[in-house]
């Protein structure tokens, strides 16, 4: 089956940083309604079971949330625009008269780009602050880290970067696309414009690799080859023997995993040394916005499955966007992740508002009823069973000035996740806190 519509402790509390209250006049409010492997990480933690309920006590008190992403570190440059979004939809839903008429007090302790110290924020949002819902996590590495103390303290979690897809936890809502959902419709489109022969060179940590082995599915299923493979440690800045080896190979592409700071010299290296072959991608340009922070032509050719990028020229998007600067406006870019981060905090809004309480199983269970949401990058739904998001899915080109151009219409084109449901994931049935891989299918 296809992917688709297509079915394709730490600090002292003075330490946080707070915000709440009306920071912008006349926001736009987003309307939502409902419709009808195990993890790694060390799984350490102190107990309790203050994550059921949250801070669901006096009317009058504020409701907690906390966004925990990278703001020091070498994570920063992708986890700060996350926190400035947040701040964003926080304000707005301030402005609008809080949740269940109550104000929403945002928590946004920087982790410093350090696993331990994500973990360290994570216990105490839970255990001293309260928390009713937790935004967490760049890295797949940094969520495998953190999920086992969501899911021993039964908190409502939500994951909204891309990721490799397949995680069924009663208690995770990851919000972002799956590699699935953002891989299909680019290699559709290169395989159809360029040919069958593929390169892919991969992170190597578990998104590069199971992001790599749904390389290998989605070609075989397109009949398609991948001709050669190769995984790169997170640590690795020099590629000339990585350039040697696709030369070597001729592909007719590249599929390009490749993540952060010390990757980003791949493609200045590859301009440098006169290697034209045409990429696809998930991961670069719209989540550390390579085509901004590179000198031309080094992403020229350079094709991303995306369900957002500041670029998107809509309506709804431009109106997002300018909200977004008008209150940042330092900010060096509104990414993927940024944007996830915005519309599952309205979304959480909407969910406690039908279920009357923060109580936290209560909203896991309206979530899991289904529910529509206005997303800057469009109309989009949460699959209850599965607690992931349909999105839609442009393809956008980077030229040889690094302009982006959308290839695949306007509204891209609106993909289901599917993956969990083929493999019989069903949270409304069965309580997991399970990461499926594509060797499950």
């Amino acid at each position: 089956m296809t992917d688709g519509k297509r079915t394709d402790g730490g600090l002292s509390r003075r330490g946080y940083l707070r915000t709440s209250g009306a920071a912008l006049a006349a926001m736009t409010s987003l309307a939502g309604c409902s419709e009808g492997s195990s993890s790694g990480g060390d799984g350490g933690d102190g107990g309790g079971d203050g994550g059921s309920t949250g801070s669901s006590g006096s009317d009058d008190d504020p409701i907690t949330v906390g966004v925990v992403d990278a703001q020091s570190g070498n994570a920063a440059l992708t986890g700060t625009p996350k926190v400035l979004a947040s701040e964003l939809a926080v304000s707005e839903i301030n402005d609008d008269g809080g949740i269940l008429g109550r104000e929403v007090e945002l928590l946004t302790p920087d982790p410093e780009s350090d696993i331990n110290t994500f973990q360290q924020h994570v216990r105490r949002l839970i255990n001293e602050d309260d928390a009713d819902a937790i935004w967490c996590g760049i890295r797949s590495s940094v969520r495998e880290a953190v999920r086992p103390i969501m899911d021993q303290n039964e908190q409502l979690y939500f994951y909204t970067t891309q990721y490799e897809g397949g995680v069924c936890d009663k208690y995770t809502f990851p919000m972002g696309a799956t590699a699935r959902q953002q891989l299909r419709p680019v290699m559709e489109l290169m395989t159809d414009k360029f040919g069958t022969d593929i390169y892919t060179i991969a992170a190597d940590y578990n998104f590069g690799q199971l992001s790599a082995d749904w390389v290998e599915i989605l070609a075989d299923d397109m009949g398609a080859n991948v001709i050669g493979e190769e995984f790169v440690p997170l640590s690795q800045s020099q590629f000339s023997s990585s350039i040697n080896n696709i030369q070597e190979a001729d592909p007719d592409f590249v599929m390009s995993i490749l993540v952060g700071a010390n990757h980003a010299s791949f493609y200045e290296e590859r301009a440098a040394a006169g290697l034209d072959v045409p990429m696809g991608t998930s991961t670069v340009m719209a989540l550390p916005f390579e085509h901004l922070r590179l000198d031309p032509p080094a992403l020229q050719d350079v094709y991303v499955g995306a369900n957002y990028m500041q670029e998107f020229d809509t309506e709804r998007n431009n109106d997002f966007v300018d909200r977004f600067y008008e209150m940042h406006p330092d900010a060096q870019y509104l990414n993927q992740s940024a944007h996830n981060n915005y519309f599952s905090m309205h979304l959480y809004k909407n969910a406690v508002e039908e279920a009357g309480t923060t109580n936290q199983d209560e909203v896991i269970a309206t979530l899991e009823s289904g529910m529509d949401i206005a997303a800057p990058e469009g109309d989009i739904s949460l699959h209850g069973p599965t607690h992931h998001m349909s999105h839609h899915m442009r393809i956008a080109r980077a030229d040889e000035n690094h302009n982006i151009e959308v290839l695949n219409g306007e509204e891209g084109e609106l993909i289901e996740p599917s993956f969990l449901q083929e493999v019989g994931c069903d949270l409304t049935e069965t309580v997991e806190t399970t990461q499926y891989t594509p060797a499950d299918l």
